[in-house]
């Protein structure tokens, strides 16, 4: 990871700051995803502490994930007081799950299931992938339905209860996260997230679509 290249300016400095605690409590207030901030990545060092940490930036540490929450009050503490130039993170398996895959193919699959017409929830485009929110799916059911599909890309990852994703804008070293489909409210209030189980399905048809059933992921 890169150095913030806006450390040195104050102004662009404050403006992300109050970017970051925005969305903060968008996600948190609104969306009604849990969030905690993430650790930093300063000269190729993970604030962590840890010299050989595999994810230098942008993963929990201090506070730990099960501290994850939606109190706005905590939010605006830790992103106004404790760590402001820390990127949000978004805890799994509670109120919002989700499945990415590489950026590249995910843009293809993504216009696929446009083109069938099938609903989405919020898209993210990250660093190299994309993830697709989904409401929360347990691993046993996860599993028995991806024991019913003839083929999964290797690549495809699931991130349920105990998982975490970096929400827009991204983190404080030049890594950035975008919508690529924003969140839309739900008619109970927070937002309308889909069941995997489909999503899945049209993955996969996707690939095979795209692809003549060979993984290029």
């Amino acid at each position: 990871m890169r150095d913030n290249p806006m450390r040195d300016n104050p102004r662009s400095r404050s403006a992300a700051r109050a970017t970051r605690l925005a969305a903060a409590l968008t996600a948190a207030t609104e969306h009604r995803w849990p969030v905690v901030p993430g650790t930093l990545a300063v000269g190729g060092q993970c604030s962590c502490g840890d010299p050989d940490c595999p994810v230098p930036g942008a993963h929990p540490h201090d506070p730990p994930l099960l501290a994850a929450t939606t109190d706005a009050r905590m939010v605006r503490w830790w992103w106004e007081q404790r760590c402001p130039d820390a990127p949000l993170l978004v805890a799994t398996g509670r109120t919002v799950s989700a499945v990415s895959l590489p950026a590249a193919a995910g843009a293809r699959a993504l216009a696929f299931l446009a083109a069938l017409r099938l609903p989405l929830g919020p898209v993210m485009a990250m660093p190299g992938r994309y993830a697709m929110l989904v409401a929360p799916y347990s691993l046993d059911a996860l599993g028995e339905m991806l024991a019913q599909l003839p083929w999964v890309p290797g690549s495809l990852r699931y991130h349920g209860s105990g998982g975490f994703l970096p929400l827009p804008p991204g983190g404080g070293a030049g890594d950035r996260v975008r919508w690529v489909l924003p969140p839309r409210q739900g008619a109970d209030g927070g937002v309308w997230l889909p069941q995997v189980g489909p999503l899945l399905g049209e993955l996969v048809a996707a690939a095979v679509q795209l692809d003549s059933g060979r993984s290029t992921y």
